[in-house]
């Protein structure tokens, strides 16, 4: 077989090794001549301490036909992370390589069950390393936090890729990312078992810890607010989608492995729980996350928060007919259509003399897959000659023709 070239930078030269990994087993090979003699390293050298620095630097050293120092990488990794078990599978090429030449990782006897998957998650991992995460750029979805929501979450199925960000002043800062696993069907769910992991705007509703729960899911779970209401509406069913950590002898599942929750290693559960709120931390999952220089997100943000400001006014107004022209002829919640509704609040209304309402500690999400779709939730104070009353309410509001309005409201 042809031996690949190898292209310049050490990252390069394991993405050289990726596309090796990405034929069959069979037709691997490093080069098409026996390696020379490699000297024994003099002593192991130093490791990063991220683990796909680790496992990049791990395979450039076997694509460099530099067994032994791949060994003490590889035995460095282990060491660090002793149940990763692709880590296992190349030290066990590197052991069957004393015996005869190095064809391929994923040749050590009794792999053939594991390295489809574990070739997916070299693929995911170096990928990532070889794109890096873009610092100066956010997701367009994170339009706007409010101030009691500290982190925000989002996840990108395709790059198996959880993605965490600290509020800044209502901006989303990128804080760190970890590798996950997601449903082993894919992505966008719609109904109980079909082992996809849905697409949407999701909330935190739940922390369960270790001691509730069976080994398989490691370290805890947060349970996520799957279905949500455009889920529901959309005839999408389905319950139980967490993000949970992974049993106790394994380090990481392949990008696929899941029946449909997002599934990080033990530690990187922790770490991100630790910044879990619950009913507050946004929880956006994407098939292919859009990322967007923040000053871009200005105009949507704005367009938003100043029709949510129109429909508050028009409300307060008791205009009954400039209130309603904020809702769409779709608009439905809880069964109850725009036609009932108008006839509620009509009602409503005419035994009104006067009416305050007051919206606060405002978030603006945009919708994954739907740019005309936006989630925005804030606490309402509601005060009238007859009545008072406080609610946290959320509300979609979907963009027709080039105006906003409301397809779904209700509390949160």
């Amino acid at each position: 077989m042809q031996l690949i070239p190898k292209p310049c930078g050490s990252l390069a030269r394991c993405c050289a090794l990726l596309l090796c990994l990405a034929v069959p087993a069979q037709s691997l090979a490093l080069g098409s001549k026996p390696p020379k003699p490699e000297a024994a390293p003099a002593a192991a050298e130093p490791m990063p301490k991220d683990l796909e620095a680790m496992l990049a630097k791990t395979l450039q050293d076997v694509r460099d036909n530099r067994h032994n120092q791949a060994m003490l990488d590889v035995e460095a990794m282990l060491k660090a992370y002793p149940n990763f078990r692709l880590a296992h599978l190349i030290r066990g090429d590197l052991l069957l390589a004393k015996a005869q030449p190095l064809s391929g990782i994923g040749n050590a006897p009794n792999a053939a069950h594991q390295i489809a998957d574990l070739r997916d998650e070299i693929r995911v991992r170096l990928q990532h390393l070889q794109e890096k995460t873009p610092t100066n750029r956010v997701p367009r979805y994170l339009l706007q936090l409010h101030s009691g929501q500290r982190y925000a979450i989002v996840v990108d199925t395709g790059k198996a890729r959880l993605y965490l960000f600290e509020n800044d002043n209502g901006e989303a800062r990128l804080v760190a990312d970890y590798y996950v696993s997601s449903g082993k069907a894919g992505a966008e769910k719609n109904k109980e078992g079909d082992q996809k992991t849905p697409l949407g705007v999701y909330f935190v509703t739940a922390s369960l810890p270790r001691g509730q729960l069976s080994d398989f899911y490691g370290s805890g779970a947060f349970p996520i607010s799957y279905p949500n209401e455009w889920d529901k509406r959309q005839g999408k069913n389905g319950h139980g989608i967490w993000l949970h950590g992974v049993p106790s002898d394994t380090y990481s599942r392949p990008p696929r492995a899941s029946n449909g929750c997002v599934v990080l290693t033990n530690p990187d559960m922790v770490t991100v729980g630790k910044n879990l709120q619950i009913g507050l931390t946004p929880v956006i999952i994407s098939d292919h996350v859009e990322w967007a220089d923040p000053k871009e997100l200005a105009a949507p943000r704005q367009e938003l928060t100043q029709t949510l400001e129109a429909w508050r006014k028009d409300w307060e107004s008791l205009d009954t007919d400039k209130y309603l022209r904020h809702y769409s002829k779709s608009f439905n919640a809880g069964g109850q259509e725009l036609h009932a509704f108008s006839e509620q609040k009509r009602m409503v209304n005419a035994s009104k003399s006067w009416l305050k309402i007051q919206v606060a500690n405002v978030s603006v999400f945009a919708y994954p897959g739907n740019n005309n779709l936006a989630v925005v939730t804030f606490d309402q104070d509601y005060n009238s000659n007859n009545l008072k009353n406080q609610m946290r309410k959320r509300q979609y509001w979907q963009k027709e023709g080039s105006d906003w309005h409301i397809v779904y409201e209700g509390g949160a």
